[in-house]
């Protein structure tokens, strides 16, 4: 069982995961395809007069500011744009694809974020209107059943509290919560940079820059030099591997093939144990 996320950063290049799909699907590997749409989302609200505005959190992670125009944007982009291009492209490589959010059939039960002090729009203050989540529950059984069927999810936020209402989701934590909820022995997510890298100021395509490899254990020093995304793709892995999903492969999803290259090692694979390097490969 393996649970796939394609950022949405990567844009139109996250069709690239379909064929690599039809592969999986035709080797009997049952999968749940998550996809994000922060490049639609921004390019949507500029359109409709809607700029995207960001939070940053004191813990330092930085996350898209959510008001009510803003989910509605976010909600017509992933479901109304992207959903349907990938599903499209999915049918047409010959995967019986079904696109979901998390709202449909309950599927995604979330709590609404508490209030929080933040800095937005360059100014510190208490954030009360943000209408983003944490995943409480993940329906498996609608999930499973689509999967004994043949299908394969496409899941993508919003997803839905049962007091407030539609939510935004970090798509790579909702991964990560997916992931542990289906008991998935992989979770790959796939995003527009090659991995955790050593120095983010570095090149990306330096492969000496390139962590291959982390054990839970070493988290902590890699957190704390990781920026931006990857910091949230970190915590998502570790919050996965302790839920017992290992391992967890940061992959590019800009390259040819990218879940075969996941697999294959290219990327950063994290364990929930240190594993030497000549004994994995």
């Amino acid at each position: 069982m393996y649970v796939i996320k394609v950022g949405g950063a990567l844009g139109d290049e996250l069709l690239q995961v379909c064929d690599d799909v039809r592969v999986l699907v035709e080797r009997g590997v049952p999968l749940v395809l998550l996809h994000g749409g922060s490049v639609e989302s921004n390019r949507l609200g500029q359109q409709l007069g809607v700029p995207s505005r960001y939070l940053t959190l004191p813990s330092g992670i930085r996350s898209r500011y959510t008001d009510r125009s803003t989910l509605d944007v976010l909600t017509m982009a992933m479901a109304g744009r992207v959903k349907p291009q990938l599903t499209a492209r999915l049918v047409q490589c010959g995967v019986r694809a079904v696109g979901l959010t998390g709202i449909d059939g309950g599927l995604v039960l979330a709590k609404k974020t508490p209030p929080a002090r933040a800095i937005l729009d360059e100014r510190p203050c208490v954030v009360r209107d943000d209408l983003t989540g944490r995943v409480a529950e993940v329906n498996t059984e609608l999930l499973r059943l689509l999967l004994g069927a043949g299908y394969v999810p496409v899941l993508s936020p919003p997803v839905i509290d049962l007091e407030v209402g539609p939510l935004n989701i970090d798509g790579d934590r909702l991964a990560a919560a997916v992931a542990a909820a289906m008991r998935a022995t992989h979770l790959i997510i796939l995003s527009n940079v090659p991995g955790l890298l050593r120095d983010p100021a570095r090149r990306a395509d330096d492969p000496e820059n390139l962590v291959r490899r982390l054990s839970l254990g070493d988290f902590a020093d890699h957190l704390e030099l990781a920026q931006g995304r990857m910091r949230v793709k970190l915590l998502a892995a570790q919050e996965a591997l302790r839920a017992g999903v290992d391992p967890v492969i940061l992959g590019d999803g800009r390259r040819a093939s990218p879940i075969q290259a996941a697999l294959a090692g290219q990327g950063t694979t994290l364990t929930a144990d240190f594993v030497p390097e000549e004994l994995a490969s």
